[in-house]
Parts: structure tokens; sequence; C-alpha cells
């Protein structure tokens, strides 16, 4: 289906950015507690059916090292059929090992982020194979798309990570994209950045071009990769090859199955979440049993499945609920939580896609969702990054972050000076303190539209996607590439030679 849009374009000169993407690389922390959906009675029920999962039922790992590790540790481990069952005691010792709160690492220190507790990390869109644009429509995303969303993500201060798989460049050869985003990624952003965990090789050549990226020694957790539970039950070889290698080497996987409820779990919410706890914890478990204290991330996905169509639902109360309680369970055990941000079915950057998005998105807030992955951009069920779309919604973060950072009360902000000044019937736009304040006051939005009817149509009536279809160009226009210093450069592109040649005629995902 194509995106393209039969409507006069308004040319425009070039205008200054709004003033939030001025701004400086900023934490986000939650000044309210999380929202608690399930009772304590309710979360040990469903604690209680995860462990009977694990200990009854079992779950597969589909790697040999792993299922070594498993036996060693005390499991009952069936080699042929390669099934592990654990003991709620067994497993539970392991996951207490992992770390509530790390720092995870930038190329440049001042942009560190810290995963835990109450921090809110945004990333953007994530591993669409296809991009879409206003002008160009729905296309499958090359390198250049790539570089694109990375330099857009540097310039919104309010995403923790820039970098990551923002989109998969179907121009390089599979096995390849990992040396060419991670290279990428160097030149154009200077913060938090991962990438995947697809089987040991990827994960390996990761971390080695991290190492030179920090100047020959990692200062601790630098990157780390989602790790997709086959589910139901079941972790492959690819996966756990990634998980092994970034646990090994002190980095992150943020262990997440994708539980679609009437498919992959029975129908009801309840048991979809008893799974995935299962999944997650086993995963989590195996990492503290290859290097205890190694940083990792409880993920939640769980969605329903629509029965018309077979395809995840997006968007909805149901998901909601996952992810609410998923960050509950994640605190249970003491662990951070990754959840997702702007996710929807929609193919267009619609009101559909609007409200499904902030269906996902509040809940990522209000649970404190520590890692929030797909924060913006995501299209038709995660297959497409749409550039209209990663700016609308990244007005949605910088709206997250001046509501959660910039409700001041004190005797200035009361103002209660200039209330007797201009005493009844008067205004405030001349007082001291407005002129004082009214640049910082309030939000500046970067998409929204606020001018009445009649100013908004001679100025040329565009809608929210066609404003944000200027913007993303503005905004790859002012680009600055982050210094990086020249050794290090030559260094990454060497290694990317010596790799592409080494690697040359072998599938890594076959």
């Amino acid at each position: 289906m194509s995106t393209k849009r039969s409507r006069k374009r308004i040319r425009r000169s070039k205008t200054d950015q709004p003033k939030w993407l001025q701004k400086p690389f900023q934490l986000m922390r939650s000044p309210i507690a999380p929202t608690e959906w399930c009772s304590p009675d309710q979360l040990d029920k469903i604690h209680d059916a995860s462990m009977r999962i694990l200990e009854n039922i079992g779950i597969d790992f589909m790697e040999e090292e792993a299922l070594r590790l498993w036996e060693a540790a005390g499991a009952k481990v069936d080699h042929s059929s390669q099934h592990v069952w654990i003991d709620r005691g067994l497993l539970l010792d392991l996951v207490a090992k992992a770390p509530a709160q790390f720092t995870w690492h930038a190329r440049n220190s001042a942009n560190n982020l810290i995963v835990g507790g109450n921090y809110l990390n945004f990333c953007p869109n994530s591993g669409m194979p296809y991009v879409s644009d206003l002008d160009s429509g729905r296309r499958i995303s090359t390198l250049k798309d790539f570089e694109n969303f990375v330099k857009m993500a540097h310039a919104v201060p309010y995403f923790q990570f820039t970098g990551g798989p923002l989109c998969e460049p179907q121009d390089i050869r599979n096995s390849l994209r990992h040396l060419y985003r991670i290279r990428i990624m160097a030149h154009e952003t200077d913060r938090a950045i991962r990438d995947t965990a697809s089987g040991r090789i990827i994960a390996q050549d990761t971390v080695d071009m991290m190492q030179i990226m920090h100047g020959g020694q990692l200062p601790g957790c630098v990157t780390g990769g989602v790790v997709n539970v086959n589910s139901p039950l079941r972790y492959d070889n690819r996966m756990l090859g990634g998980m092994i290698t970034h646990a090994r080497n002190g980095q992150c996987s943020l262990i997440t199955p994708f539980i679609m409820a009437g498919a992959m779990s029975p129908v009801t919410m309840a048991s979809a979440l008893a799974q995935q706890n299962a999944e997650v914890l086993a995963g989590i478990a195996l990492t503290q049993l290859i290097n205890p204290g190694s940083p990792v991330v409880y993920g939640g996905f769980s969605q329903n499945v629509d029965m018309r169509s077979g395809a995840p639902a997006f968007g909805g109360p149901e998901g909601a609920w996952a992810l609410i309680v998923a960050a509950q369970l994640a605190r249970r055990y003491n662990l951070p939580f990754r959840g997702s941000g702007s996710l929807t079915n929609s193919k267009v950057p619609d009101a559909q896609a609007a409200y499904e998005t902030m269906w996902t998105m509040w809940p990522a807030v209000m649970a404190h969702t520590n890692v929030v992955l797909h924060g913006v951009g995501w299209l038709e069920g995660g297959l497409v990054a749409s550039y209209e779309k990663f700016v609308i919604d990244a007005e949605n973060v910088a709206m997250f972050a001046h509501w959660l950072g910039n409700f001041e009360v004190s005797e200035e902000a009361f103002a209660l000076d200039m209330i007797e000044q201009v005493g009844s019937g008067g205004h405030h736009f001349g007082t001291d303190h407005t002129q004082a304040r009214y640049e910082t006051a309030f939000y500046e939005p970067l998409v929204s539209d606020r001018l009445g009817f009649d100013a908004w149509e001679s100025a040329g009536g565009e809608d929210a996607y066609v404003r944000a279809n200027r913007l993303w160009k503005q905004i790859l226009a002012s680009h600055e590439k982050p210094p990086l210093d020249e050794g290090i450069a030559e260094a990454l592109d060497a290694f990317v030679e010596r790799r592409e040649r080494e690697l040359e005629g072998i599938d890594l995902f076959h």
C-alpha cells in the first residue's frame, strides 16, 4: 500500500529548530510511583504459575553449551530433546545475582545512562525491513535510511539511546550489516548504542568494534542486544549464541519473549504473562550461570492476537495490561525492565497510529519502563519505520520529558507579588515574572500547530503529516557529527575491511 499523498505542497523557508531540539542530552527520571495493576496476591499467583511451567513442563535450550551449563548447575536436562526443567530454588538464586541497576556507557561519557530504578531510557525505531515517507511512500530500507535515522535520533536530546538496528539496510548483505551499522553509529552519534544478539559471530564482532570505539578497553556495559525467545518455551541456538557471547563479555541481553495470546500462549493475558515470566527468568538465570553479575534486562512484549487476521493487535488495552504487569514482575525480582513505546498496526501516521501509540506510550511511562524500545517511528506492526511518525513520536517523548521534570512548586513560582501587582481584571503578559520566564515556562511544540484557523489556512493549511515531513528534512540538514578520534575511525575501517573478507560467502543466519 502506498503512503503517497496527492496534495499541494507548501514551500517554506527553513526556520530555526524548536528550542527543545537545541538542548543537550538529558537523563529522564520519573518522580511518581510506578503504576501497580495487580495486587501482591495476583503477582504471587502469576509467579507460582511460572515456576510450575519451568519445573513441570520445562523449556528448550537449543545450544549444547547452554545444556552443559544447566546440567552442571543441577537442572534436569534431556540432551536428545534439548529440554531443561529448572527448580525454582535454583532459578531464583541465579536471578538474584543480576544487577538491579547498571550504567550503560556511551562513547562520550557525558552521555552515559542508567538502566534501572526510576530511569526511563528511550530508543528509536528498530529492525524494520521497510521505511516510508510522504514523498516516496513505502519502500525497502537502505543503508542511507539507517544513517538518516541515526542522525535524527542524535538530534533529539530525550533519546538516551540513539543507535541500534534502526532499520534493516537491505542493500547490504545480511551477514555484513552489523559492521556497517556500528561504523555509522560511531561517526554519527556519541550516545549509547546497541546492536543485535544474532549469534556468536555478530555479537562478538559488535563487542570487538565497541572496544575499538572506546579506545581499546571496555569501560563496562557499552552494547547489548534483544534476545527474542522463540515462544512458546524455546531458546534457539542463534539467540543463545548472542546471549552467551554478550554475558561472557559483560554486555547486556534484553531478554524478551514475543508472545501473542491466543497463538503462542493460551488466550488469556494472565496465562501469556505467566509463560512470558517463565521464559524471561530462564534466560536471565542462564546469563548469571555464564557470568554472575552481568547486566541483563527483563523484557516484556506480550500482545493479544487479532482473531480475525491472526496478526498481533498492537496498541490496545490487553497490551497495556501486559506491559504494566510485566514491569511489576520485573520489580518483584529486582530487575530492570524493557517495554515498547510507539506500537501500532496503522499503515500511515494517522489517527489510528496516534491513539494506538499512546495506548503503549502512556503505560510504558507509568510503569517505569527502564528501556523503551521502538520509542518512535513504528508503523504496520513493526514492518515499517516512518520518517514522519519518527518526528511525531519524538514530540510525544519530548512532552513526557517536560511533564516528568518541570513542575515547579516554590515561592518564586507562586509569584504572589505579581498577583498583587496586577490585581483584579488585569493581565500578566507584561509583568517582570512573565517576561523573565516566557521562553521556557511552557512546552514548545515541534509538530503541533496552535494557530487559529484563518492564520493556519493562510500559512498553507498543513496537517501534522506534512509538517513532520518538512521537519525531518530540516533535522537532517542541520546534523553535525560529534568528534571521533581519527585513529579510532581508521581502526574501525580496518576491522570492517578485514571482517568483510573473512565473512565472504558465509551466511550467518542458516
